[in-house]
């Protein structure tokens, strides 16, 4: 006869406390759920039915999905919306990885200075830097273009702030054997440093695609043209376009839309993500 299984008090008491904190963050991450599940739930329903408390669909119903599809032009503001995403984030990528590496290890008269003059930037409200921004875009003949948005969103003191910090991390071991082989400061950067400053480039990737996706105070402003919209400036024109009523289903469905790229997104570089994110503050 097999004998029972005693547990120590101790151990009881530790299993409690993790019951209790799983328990809590569940429900917590239930709570921050249920406005996306709610979301993907009303655009299956008919008009009529989203005026009813209930997750269920009754009945079930693609018109919603189909209106955005078929009487709206919403496949060309995914398109420019993903255009513009892919494009920021690849710059940003370069351009922040090179920035991040010659303030971390590159030794320049006003080095100092100058990185706390971009860190500056970080305390200019996008509304401060509305007029100067409008003036010299349209001085260019840059209004309603995709060039004009680019411009102004080619690398942020976020990710060079946050890519110096991870490049400050990884131990200068690594570039003395770059020296050893005659590796000038590019291949060092190139061939070493970036390899391993992948956490920090998924990071980057994450942030700066959710940046461009969502944005909407740029977009709106600088993208004064039908064919250059793109999603989240499509979604308020949708939500607008009736004063009178408001076709849910279907205002769903495309909120659907476009929450589901940046979700896949994170879902896919998560690990590299959190891994960026707490190595990037350990040294200052």
């Amino acid at each position: 006869m097999s004998e029972a299984v005693v547990i120590p008090p101790r151990s009881r008491g530790i299993l409690v406390k993790r019951l209790i904190i799983y328990s809590l963050l569940i429900a917590i991450a239930a709570l921050f759920f249920i406005p996306f599940i709610w979301s993907v739930s009303t655009s299956f329903k008919t008009l009529p039915d989203t005026q009813n408390f209930s997750f269920i669909p009754k009945p079930w119903t693609l018109s919603g999905w189909k209106t955005v599809w078929t009487q709206y032009d919403f496949k060309l503001y995914i398109r420019n919306s993903f255009f513009l995403a892919v494009v920021i984030t690849t710059i940003s990528l370069a351009l922040s990885s090179l920035g991040g590496y010659a303030f971390a290890r590159l030794r320049f008269p006003g080095r100092e200075l100058l990185f706390f003059l971009v860190l500056g930037t970080l305390m200019i409200p996008d509304q401060l830097r509305l007029i100067p921004v409008f003036v010299m875009l349209t001085n260019w003949h840059l209004i309603a273009s995709f060039k004009g948005y680019i411009l102004i969103n080619l690398v942020s003191a976020t990710n060079l702030f946050f890519m110096r910090q991870y490049f400050l991390t990884i131990p200068k071991d690594y570039e003395e054997a770059a020296k050893l082989d005659n590796a000038g400061f590019f291949k060092t950067y190139w061939k070493v440093m970036l390899p391993l400053a992948g956490p920090a480039l998924a990071a980057i990737t994450i942030l700066s695609f959710q940046g461009t996706w969502n944005d909407f105070y740029w977009q709106l402003i600088l993208l004064q043209d039908d064919s250059k919209f793109t999603l989240n400036v499509g979604i308020a024109r949708f939500a607008t376009s009736s004063a009178f009523n408001t076709d849910w289903p279907a205002l769903m469905a495309v909120a659907t839309i476009s929450i589901a790229p940046v979700a896949l997104l994170y879902i896919f570089f998560q690990r590299y993500f959190v891994a960026g994110v707490t190595t990037a503050g350990v040294k200052g």
